[in-house]
């Protein structure tokens, strides 16, 4: 895996890239849709590439492993042949559902025993295990075992939390380098910075992760409990110390406000349900604002989704028709919704990135983030 930067906004830290894997190029910045168990939950593989056009997409080592699980997958030869999705792919290491699943697993040294929430079964993760998986999956960017800490963890947690993640670290990278992809193409291992809310651990795991030359790095454990400002912070701490040559990707993150401002403070790569999940329940984002679709002021408006929008759906369909589905609960609701949410987050960070090579993003970004507040 390769990255070039392309061009830098001359009055903030917002960067435009260009990654390249063995399945393809990414221009960054760039939201990646996440498809946890291989899928993007509820829409069509043609519109994840020729209308939302996605260039990346997620899956989850954690949910793959089990469920199809790692025999049908290898048999398939890989994720990208059993899904049918050529091109690039990044696979989450598992750690942030450890974090989520804290009444049933236990910690240490080794790893992390959980069980499994689909059948109570008991399994082990540990560093080399989740490499080992990840190879077996075949994602051009792998994540390396963390553990993410809670943002509300106190500081003698998030200190010895940090300090196993970066022992973590070390047998990941150990692993990997002892093995050889399986599929014919490469792979990239993007370590992970935590540190919670404490600036002094944030950089002390920034120069850490630094000092390993990984192809890109990762920052993990925001947008998990966290005052929105300190997030805002602690990306400014880490980016300061991360290197400018390799893309920078914040894990789970966020509204689109968040995003613009992640890229304000030179995030090159973003995931995040919140497309989706909000989509499924009757939340759209617009280029103007938040639209609740449920609501009756849409009841008698035939007015398209939104006019010039991202999507097909978003001209196809009306706000009445839109609104009559989710009251009827019809699966075709919670579709359109995705698919537009998606879309129109694809569509920021494509704009964006205009604004950063054309340098005017500091401009255009306060005006966008004040119309993306409404409420509509």
């Amino acid at each position: 895996m390769t990255f070039e930067l392309q061009h830098t906004d001359p009055k903030s830290n917002a960067r435009a890239g260009l990654i390249t894997t063995d399945h393809g190029q990414i221009e960054t910045p760039i939201f990646m849709p996440v498809g946890t168990l291989g899928t993007v939950k509820g829409v069509h593989l043609h519109e994840i590439k020729d209308d939302i056009k996605a260039q990346i997409i997620l899956g989850n080592t954690y949910h793959l492993y089990l469920r199809p699980g790692l025999n049908i997958i290898e048999q398939a030869g890989g994720l990208h042949k059993f899904n049918g999705f050529n091109r690039p792919m990044l696979t989450d290491s598992g750690g942030f559902q450890v974090f989520s699943l804290s009444g049933i697993r236990k910690m240490r040294e080794e790893g992390v025993e959980f069980r499994s929430h689909i059948d109570g079964s008991k399994h082990l993760f540990t560093p080399e295990g989740v490499m080992d998986i990840e190879r077996t999956i075949g994602a051009d960017i792998m994540m390396a075992f963390d553990e993410c800490t809670p943002g509300t963890a106190d500081y003698q947690y998030a200190k010895k939390s940090m300090e196993l993640t970066h022992r973590w670290l070390d047998r990941c990278l150990k692993r990997f380098n002892e093995t050889e992809p399986k599929y014919g193409y490469q792979q990239a291992l993007f370590p992970i910075v935590q540190g919670c809310i404490y600036p002094d651990l944030r950089k002390r795991s920034a120069e850490y992760i630094a000092s390993k030359g990984a192809d890109g790095n990762a920052i993990g454990g925001l947008a998990v409990g966290e005052p929105t400002d300190k997030m805002y912070e602690m990306i400014e701490v880490v980016n300061e110390i991360l290197p400018k040559d390799k893309p920078r990707y914040l894990m789970g993150v966020g509204t689109p406000i968040n995003i613009l401002e992640g890229i304000e403070r030179g995030v090159d790569m973003f995931d995040c349900v919140m497309p989706t999940r909000n989509g499924r329940n009757g939340m759209l984002f617009t280029k103007d604002g938040i639209m609740n679709m449920r609501n009756k002021k849409w009841e008698n408006d035939f007015s398209p989704i939104e006019a010039d929008g991202a999507s097909y759906v978003d001209t196809m369909y009306s706000r009445a028709y839109l609104r009559h589905l989710f009251h009827a609960q019809e699966l075709l609701a919670m579709q359109i919704a995705s698919i537009h949410n998606l879309a129109f987050y694809l569509w920021l960070v494509k704009e964006a990135r205009k604004h950063i090579i054309a340098g005017d993003f500091s401009t255009w970004k306060p005006m966008m983030v004040q119309r993306l507040s409404t409420r509509l």
